[in-house]
């Protein structure tokens, strides 16, 4: 057994590259590949998950802990960073004889990873964690260093992706001493509805697996009504989505031995007990998709 980025994990027999140039991050591969790749998006920590990549290669995926910002050549924030860096990454793992692919994405890695199956039709599940419905504005600066005026966290061929702005006037709040976003997403949502259309991530131009994991105690924004709002768009166009909900775990979702610190910032909300509840149902769901 290892620690490796807040996990312990028992480890199968793999090769672990790190990759430098147009696609960034670790490569994970299992001694006894199964046809699966999978993309694993961290959210706004920037972090390379190496150590979610490894629970996915125990199970035979070829995985790609993927640096998709903040690297050689990448934007320092999340901004403007364009959707060809996940369409590059999946090309990787097709090159690596994965006939299959999958993303699991956290927060704004889960924006990401809805948006590239939506624009990529070779992605066949997309995991998303305390997602969004919506694009929203950049976090942090772009290649030119400046954060604000606010412009899309996403382009695609070039084009920015519309998105709901940000109220600059909107106070914080807090919870156990630390600052609560919730508030901000829905006082945004309220008062930019003409902008929410055109930003509204249109899931239902994927012919992908769904799986979207929420909890209903999210202090950082509200996954659980984006969730809920991904569930009925899919519906309202004949399409399913599956939902994993837990109403008393956070923004921060603990797979089977994960111990993922939380921010010392920013508000998750949920506590250890229940964002790990959440994440093994929503791991039975994920390891049943990638054993099909």
């Amino acid at each position: 057994m290892i620690e490796d980025a807040g996990q312990d994990i028992e480890l199968a027999n793999h090769s672990q590259v790190d990759l430098a140039g147009e696609v960034q991050g670790t490569l994970v591969i299992p001694d006894r590949p199964n046809e699966w790749g999978i993309l694993v998006l961290s959210g706004s920590s920037g972090r390379v998950e190496v150590g979610r990549a490894l629970l996915f290669a125990n199970l035979g995926v070829t995985s790609l802990a993927l640096r998709w910002f903040g690297g050689e050549g990448q934007p320092p924030g999340i901004c403007e960073v364009p959707l060809e860096t996940f369409t590059l990454a999946v090309d990787g793992l097709r090159r690596h004889r994965c006939k299959r692919i999958a993303i699991i994405g956290t927060s704004k890695g889960a924006e990401a990873a809805l948006l590239t199956a939506v624009h990529d039709k070779r992605v066949e599940a997309v995991f998303a964690i305390s997602p969004t419905s919506v694009i929203w504005g950049n976090i942090g600066p772009g290649h030119d260093g400046v954060a604000w005026p606010e412009r899309s966290s996403w382009t695609w061929n070039g084009t920015p992706l519309p998105f709901v702005p940000a109220d600059p006037s909107w106070q914080p709040k807090y919870q156990d001493g630390l600052i609560s976003y919730r508030g901000l997403f829905e006082r945004c949502l309220e008062q930019f509805p003409d902008d929410v259309p055109a930003a509204t991530i249109p899931v239902e131009l994927t012919a992908a697996r769904l799986v979207v994991i929420a909890g209903g105690r999210d202090a950082l924004w509200p996954s659980d009504v984006f969730a809920q709002s991904i569930i009925q768009r899919r519906q309202m166009f004949g399409m399913q989505a599956d939902l994993i909900y837990d109403p008393g775990a956070g923004h921060r979702v603990l797979l089977p031995g994960e111990t993922t610190p939380k921010s010392a910032l920013h508000a998750h909300g949920g506590n250890d007990e229940a964002d790990a509840r959440l994440g093994k149902a929503a791991w039975a769901v994920i390891t049943k998709v990638l054993r099909s």
